[in-house]
């Protein structure tokens, strides 16, 4: 349990945390100033510190070498008592468990720093074994190049000992690499140590210099977890450090560690500038859904695939309007994209499938050729199309619609030689789809509804969730109704998910869906639910996902703010951000 540290924002793995000391410091953040070590068991035994609220005061402890054997870390491991102080605890990745601090100091930190897979294993394996809101520190490790890596990795404190060692040899550090004094004719910097003549810039100067950056970067690293885009800062910030980019693609290996701690959902805009994209969670989380749990509801008509556009969302921009008057909705839209895959026009709004941006060459590259390919080939083979038109381009569009024309058993036909919005291309699908019943607003919209439920709920929500289902207001403003005319659920515009009502929340958790259920103590809440308050959380739930909250007092539903498994550990920080709340 800590009473010292508080995570106040999330983007994946990284946070926005607050230290609670008598002056208060925002995470991540350099911790130099207010940690105090109350040194090593080693080489004597050390009495425990009296300790206050003005320092972060690491526990005696005994650090262990990256590679020192388990059984000699066992066997020398200390107890960490509970005390009434801010304090943290040294643990390696085979000694981490929850010790009741508010801190945990890596170990050996310096051996796993510079080796990808090594950095990977040791910063996940503590994260896991020690509760969330703690926060994590690595000392003897950080520079400006390589922060903003370690924070997306879900380091919280560091210290600037390593960019004063590089300065006092006479390196001069920045964002993008590192240079000798000497090798410098002028210096590439603004701060205050680097305002004067290069011919006078001495290597104290330089340890100023590179400190002042770290702060900077650290800083620039904050607001980035608050707009939510940490990560495509880090596509193009790890470029510039061989083991730096190393350590970013393992973490994408690591997806169930990072999936956990991704938001279901956001306002930020998703960029895509790099192949990296592909690995991300938000991009893989879609089409794993839209190929697990998504089910074809307009039955009875043909799939026909267009490409994506760069307005969003895509039914919005003046050629998929083309696309629908051509077809005269006598066919099941579908679009192709990278870095998303395949997207239904039923989920065209949800998260993120409006919310991206990519780089538009015309030139596909074999890696987003073979992912979308794959995507779309588990999409036929989940669904059943009598045909498939592919009302695609040449270049790109129709190579992966080709591969995959030939890997399953569906028949695609192509109605473009050069453009898909020439008055030839049009006509030759308007032509494709003669003899087609035409989709009507009704059974779209009903479809829609449904279709965003499986997405977030699970397979066959949408289903299990509007057995009766009456559709009112406009799309996309649409609002699910039972056969009483009971408002359930509305359609969220701006995220593409569904906001529920009381009455929709009962009819969740009675129905046969997976409940993402919150199950907190004797009280009613008002406005939002704190972390102490809940004695259980649903391990599926993910920030932004609706839940439902339970108690002996009260009903509720709303929007998570943090991780389910969080939930069931943090003792601080609002878990649900409450909608509506009835008193038992």
């Amino acid at each position: 349990m800590t009473d010292y540290f508080e995570v106040h924002e999330r983007d994946a793995a990284a946070r926005v945390g607050e230290l609670r000391l008598a002056e208060s410091v925002t995470t991540p953040a350099l911790a130099d100033d207010v940690v105090e070590d109350a040194g090593s068991r080693w080489a004597e035994p050390q009495s425990l510190p009296e300790g206050d609220d003005f320092v972060l005061t690491v526990l005696p402890h005994r650090a262990f070498p990256s590679g020192t054997a388990d059984e000699v870390q066992e066997s020398f491991a200390p107890d960490y008592p509970d005390v009434d102080y801010p304090s943290a605890a040294v643990v390696s990745p085979e000694t981490a468990d929850d010790f009741g601090a508010d801190a945990y100091v890596l170990s050996g930190a310096p051996g796993t720093v510079g080796h990808g897979s090594a950095f990977r294993d040791a910063v996940v394996e503590v994260r896991e074994a020690v509760p969330d809101d703690t926060a994590l520190y690595l000392p003897g490790v950080a520079t400006p190049q390589n922060v903003a890596v370690l924070v997306y990795a879900g380091v919280d404190l560091v210290d600037a000992d390593r960019a004063v060692i590089r300065g006092t040899q006479g390196t001069y550090l920045t964002t993008d690499g590192e240079y000798d004094l000497d090798e410098l004719d002028e210096l590439p910097c603004a701060c205050s140590a680097c305002r004067q003549p290069i011919s006078e810039f001495d290597r104290e100067d330089c340890v100023d210099h590179n400190v002042a950056l770290l702060e900077a970067e650290l800083a620039r690293v904050r607001r980035r977890i608050r707009d939510g885009r940490l990560r495509d800062y880090v596509e193009g910030q790890a470029r510039h450090e061989a083991w730096v980019t190393a350590a970013f693609r393992e973490f994408d290996q690591q997806y169930g560690y990072l999936e956990e701690r991704t938001p279901a959902l956001r306002d930020s805009l998703l960029l895509a500038s790099t192949e990296d994209a592909l690995r991300r969670v938000e991009i893989q989380r879609f089409a794993d859904r839209v190929t697990s749990r998504y089910k074809k509801r307009l039955d009875g008509h043909p799939l026909l695939l267009v490409p994506c556009s760069a307005r969003k969302p895509y039914s919005d921009s003046q050629s998929h309007r083309q696309f629908q008057d051509a077809a005269d909705y006598r066919a099941h839209m579908v679009s192709i994209t990278s870095p998303i895959g395949v997207v239904p026009q039923e989920l065209e709004l949800t998260y993120p499938a409006q919310h991206y941006d990519s780089v538009v060459t015309g030139r596909w590259s074999e890696e987003e050729k073979d992912f979308v390919a794959r995507v779309l080939k588990r999409y036929l083979e989940r669904t059943d199309y009598s045909r498939v038109i592919a009302h695609v381009p040449p270049e790109g569009y129709r190579d992966i619609c080709e591969r995959v024309a030939g890997e399953v058993d569906v028949p695609f036909e192509f109605t473009v030689e050069e453009h898909p919005t020439t008055s030839e291309a049009l006509g030759e699908l308007n032509a494709a789809l003669a003899g087609e019943d035409k989709i009507w607003v009704q059974e779209r919209e009903e479809a829609t509804l449904r279709s965003v439920a499986d997405y977030f709920i699970g397979d066959g929500a949408g289903d299990d969730l509007f057995p009766d289902l009456e559709v009112q207001g406009r799309y996309p403003k649409l609002q699910a109704l039972d056969a009483d005319g009971e408002q359930l659920a509305a359609l969220v515009p701006e995220y593409g998910s569904l906001s529920f009502t009381l009455a929709g929340a009962r009819r969740w958790v009675d129905s046969d869906a997976p409940t993402k259920r919150v199950e907190i103590d004797g009280f009613v809440p008002q406005g939002s639910v704190l972390a102490p308050g809940i004695l259980d959380a649903s391990d599926d739930i993910r920030v932004g996902d609706e839940v439902v909250v339970e108690g002996p007092k009260a009903f509720a539903v709303g929007r998570a703010q943090m991780p389910g498994p969080a939930m069931a550990d943090a003792t601080r920080g609002v878990a649900v951000q409450v909608r509506h709340c009835e008193e038992k």
